[in-house]
C-alpha cells in the first residue's frame, strides 16, 4: 500500500494552462516573438526560466538579453499571471479532486505537492485546498527540473519515505519522465500517446479516485 501522493498542480488539481498562455503570449507579443496555444504545450510542466528559454529560441532572441534581464522578462510574465488568476476559487477545483483529498485525507495518507510553479502557495489558497497538504516542494530548492527526478525525490523525502511508497501525479510527458526516474509509481492524467511512459493513466481527473490508486498501485 502507497503511503503519500505527490501532486502535480496545473493540469491535476486545477488548470491554469490558459492563465499562463495568455501571461506567456503577452510578453511573446511584446518582445516580437508570437506563438501559437500548440508551441505552449511545451512549456508545460517546466520551469519558469526554462518556458522563456523555449520562447526566446523560437524567436533567435536567445543572445539578446543578459541574464539580469531574462529574470526581469520573468518577473515580467509573472506579475501578469498573478494578475490573472486572482479570480480563482474552489469552483475551478478540477472534477474529481476535491473528493479524492477528502479520500486520502480519511485514509491518512500523506500528500505533497511537485510543482514548478512558484505560485503553488497562493493558487491553492485561492483554491481553498491548501490545509489538505503536508508538504509543498520550492521549485528554489531545486538545481534541475522536470524531467529530472531531484523533486519527486525531495518530495518523498520531505516525508520521510522513500520513492516506492509515493504515487506521483502528472499530466506532463516531463512529469512523467520525472516520476519515473526517481522510481516512483507514475500516474498519468491525459491522452494515451502523450501519457505512454506512465505506469497507468486516465482520461480525466474526474477517474481518480483511492479506489482506483489502490487497484493499479504495483
Amino acid at each position: 500500500m502507497f503511503k503519500a501522493i505527490a501532486f502535480d498542480l496545473d493540469g491535476v488539481i486545477t488548470d491554469t494552462a490558459n492563465y499562463h498562455y495568455l501571461a506567456w503570449k503577452a510578453l511573446g507579443d511584446d518582445l516580437g516573438i508570437p506563438f501559437d496555444r500548440q508551441f505552449n504545450e511545451q512549456l508545460k510542466g517546466i520551469s519558469r526560466m526554462a518556458s522563456l528559454e523555449k520562447i526566446l529560441e523560437l524567436g533567435k532572441r536567445t543572445a539578446d538579453f543578459s541574464n539580469e534581464q531574462k529574470l526581469a522578462l520573468a518577473a515580467k510574465k509573472n506579475t501578469h499571471y498573478l494578475t490573472l488568476i486572482k479570480t480563482i476559487s474552489p469552483a475551478d477545483i478540477l472534477p474529481g479532486i476535491s473528493s479524492l483529498l477528502n479520500e486520502l485525507k480519511e485514509a491518512n495518507i500523506q500528500m505533497v505537492i511537485a510543482s514548478a510553479s512558484k505560485n503553488a502557495p497562493t493558487i491553492l489558497a485561492g483554491l481553498g485546498i491548501q490545509d489538505y497538504f503536508d508538504a509543498i516542494i520550492d521549485p528554489d530548492s531545486l538545481t534541475s527540473g522536470k524531467p529530472d527526478p531531484e523533486i519527486f525525490s525531495q518530495s518523498a523525502q520531505v516525508l520521510g519515505l522513500t520513492p516506492n511508497e509515493l504515487i506521483g501525479i502528472e499530466d506532463s510527458e516531463a512529469g512523467i519522465q520525472s516520476i519515473n526516474a526517481a522510481n516512483m509509481f507514475s500516474v498519468g492524467v491525459g491522452e494515451a500517446t502523450s501519457m505512454k511512459l506512465a505506469d497507468s493513466r486516465v482520461d480525466s481527473t474526474a477517474e481518480l479516485t483511492l479506489d482506483f490508486l489502490k487497484q493499479v498501485f504495483i
